[in-house]
C-alpha cells in the first residue's frame, strides 16, 4: 500500500435503530464507488482475510462485526452499496435512499479501480454528495484506487488518484484486495482510528458544555461556622475617656 497523499435501480438493505446492545464505541462506514471495482471483495477481505473475486450484483449488505483496532473493542458496521449510481442521472428514489446511507456513516471509502476510467470519474460527484449531507461534518472520506495489481490494464494512473485526492482534501491510496491483505486492512483501520477520533472531539466539547457541578461543601467550616454561631457574644467594655 502506498499512502500517497493527504490531501439501475436498488434500495439499500434497512439499516437497523442503534441498539443498547451495541458496544459504547460503535463506528458506522460506508463503501461507495461504481459497480465491479471490488467494494464487496475489500469489504469480505477485511472481515475473513479471504479474498473471493466474483460476486453476484450486490443489492446493499450490512455487515456487523466485533474488531480490535490498536487494542480497542468496536463494534463495527460497514454499509456496502450497489454499484452503477449516477448521482446526476439517478431517479430521485435512487439518490433519496443513497442519501439515507451516507446520513447513516460516519467515515467512508470512495472507491474505484484503476482499469476503470469511468469508475474514477464516479469519485468526485459521489464525495461532492456526501459534503452535501454532512454539509458541516469533518467525516473521514479515504479514496482508494483498488485492483492494483492489474497494471497491464491501468487505466488510472496513480498521479490521476493523488491529483483528486489534493483537489478534494481527502487521503489517497491505492491498494490489491486480492493480493495484500495488510494493504485492505490498513485502510479499514485509518478509517475507524480517524472516526474514533471524532468521537473523542466530539465528547470533549460535550463535556466542556455541561455546567460545572457545585462544590460540595467544607463540613469542617461548616462546623466551625455553626459553633460560631451559638457561642456567646460577648462584647469588650467601651473604654471610657
Amino acid at each position: 500500500m502506498r499512502l500517497l497523499s493527504m490531501s439501475g435501480h436498488f434500495l439499500l438493505t434497512p439499516i437497523p435503530e442503534s441498539s443498547p446492545d451495541l458496544l459504547p464505541k460503535d463506528i458506522k462506514l460506508a463503501v461507495l464507488g461504481a459497480g465491479r471495482v471490488g467494494k464487496s471483495a475489500m469489504i469480505v477481505r477485511f472481515l475473513t482475510k479471504r479474498f473471493i473475486g466474483d460476486y453476484e450484483p450486490n443489492t446493499g449488505k450490512l455487515y456487523s462485526r466485533l474488531v480490535s483496532v490498536e487494542g480497542d473493542q468496536l463494534s463495527l458496521q460497514i454499509q456496502d452499496t450497489p454499484g452503477g449510481v449516477q448521482i446526476q442521472d439517478s431517479l430521485p428514489q435512487v439518490v433519496d435512499s443513497l442519501s439515507k446511507c451516507v446520513q447513516w456513516a460516519e467515515g467512508f471509502l470512495l472507491v474505484y479501480s484503476i482499469t476503470d476510467y469511468d469508475s474514477y470519474l464516479s469519485i468526485r460527484p459521489l464525495y461532492q454528495h456526501i459534503r452535501k449531507v454532512h454539509p458541516d461534518s469533518k467525516a473521514p472520506v479515504i479514496i482508494v484506487g483498488n485492483k492494483g495489481d492489474l497494471l497491464h490494464a491501468r487505466q488510472v494512473q496513480t498521479q490521476d488518484g493523488i491529483q483528486l485526492a489534493n483537489e478534494l482534501g481527502s487521503l489517497f491510496l491505492e491498494i490489491s484486495t486480492s493480493e495484500n491483505y495488510e494493504d485492505v486492512c490498513d485502510v479499514f483501520q485509518h478509517l475507524c482510528k480517524e472516526v474514533s477520533k471524532l468521537h473523542s472531539l466530539s465528547g470533549e466539547r460535550r463535556r466542556a458544555s455541561i455546567i460545572p457541578r457545585p462544590r460540595s461543601p467544607n463540613m469542617q467550616d461548616l462546623k466551625r461556622r455553626f459553633k460560631q454561631a451559638l457561642s456567646p457574644k460577648v462584647k469588650a467594655p467601651s473604654a471610657l475617656g
